[in-house]
């Protein structure tokens, strides 16, 4: 095994392990089989699955057990080894100018688009904010499915972020309260970050509307039910001080994830109301279609 030395930051050096090419390969295979089991995920989740100590190639929870994972990721992909779609990354995004060459073009592009109302008949409006875009990538597809609004925070949310979104819901006609669903860190930032956002939220909605507010994960009870990695709290981090270890919402498996949270939001919608809303989807979108060919044979 080969070792290079390695500043500790208090001036004394200490040499650390580098992998061999049968680790690397037993590292590659671990995260072959993760998103083969479950995808899409985003490299941090891989990241936390890695750090599993019963593995056979675990990884050490650190930056630099982070970078190792990030490059055998790139590596992966490159190599077509792992398609790239298996990865979730909403932390970069571009911004696109979408044109048609007619509004029949435009009709027909559209069509795909058009929702029903999954929550017309619900008792509640719902949206779902996450900690990181780490987490909103992975959830993202799920709440577009079930048309629930997504926000990631950032860690503390802007004060001016959260004001816009509490005034466009103000700006409706909906008074029905408002369930918000909370996805982050169990940490001694993480439990405060969505007591801050619930109570900043409460301040700007308008005082009619109900704000019911839900931390689905991470909880301590799901840290021993899934038996998710911890790693202690940091000297000298004086708040929350009864959050004795650190869990990143990324340690929770994706898949587990996503059906905590699917269930969670389905439990709040009409019985069937996605079936039926996906019949009349179906329906309405062959009526564009339709429209689409009269305005192409100028009948329209």
């Amino acid at each position: 095994m080969t070792t290079s030395p390695e500043n500790n930051g208090a001036g004394t050096i200490k040499k650390r392990d580098r992998r061999t090419n049968a680790r690397i390969d037993q590292l590659d295979r671990q995260i072959i089989e993760v998103l083969e089991n479950d995808h899409p995920q985003s490299v941090r989740h891989i990241f936390y699955r890695m750090t599993d100590p019963r593995l056979p190639e675990p990884v050490e929870k650190s930056d630099r057990g982070y970078r190792h994972v990030q490059n055998r990721c790139v590596v992966l992909r490159r190599s077509g080894r792992v398609p790239y779609g298996w990865f979730a990354d909403m932390s970069r995004r571009g911004f696109y100018t979408h044109t048609f060459t007619s509004a029949a073009d435009f009709i027909r592009a559209m069509q795909t688009a058009y929702r029903q109302d999954l929550w017309r008949d619900a008792d509640v409006r719902c949206e779902v904010w996450v900690e990181s875009r780490s987490i909103a990538s992975v959830i993202s597809p799920g709440c577009r499915d079930l048309a629930v609004n997504l926000f990631p925070c950032g860690g503390f949310s802007s004060l001016s972020f959260v004001h816009d979104a509490a005034e466009e819901l103000n700006g409706s006609e909906d008074r029905r309260p408002l369930h918000v669903l909370y996805i982050g860190d169990h940490d001694p930032a993480g439990v405060l970050i969505d007591v801050t956002l619930e109570r900043e939220l409460r301040t700007h909605l308008d005082p009619e509307i109900d704000l019911l507010f839900e931390r689905v994960g991470i909880n301590p009870e799901q840290i021993v039910e899934y038996d998710l990695p911890t790693k202690p709290r940091k000297a000298g981090d004086k708040r929350s001080l009864h959050v004795e270890h650190s869990v990143e919402a990324e340690a929770m498996p994706a898949g587990i994830l996503r059906d905590l949270l699917r269930s969670r939001i389905e439990s709040l919608l009409p019985p069937r109301a996605l079936e039926v809303a996906r019949i009349a989807e179906r329906e309405e979108r062959r009526t564009l279609v339709e429209m689409a060919t009269l305005y192409e044979e100028g009948r329209i």
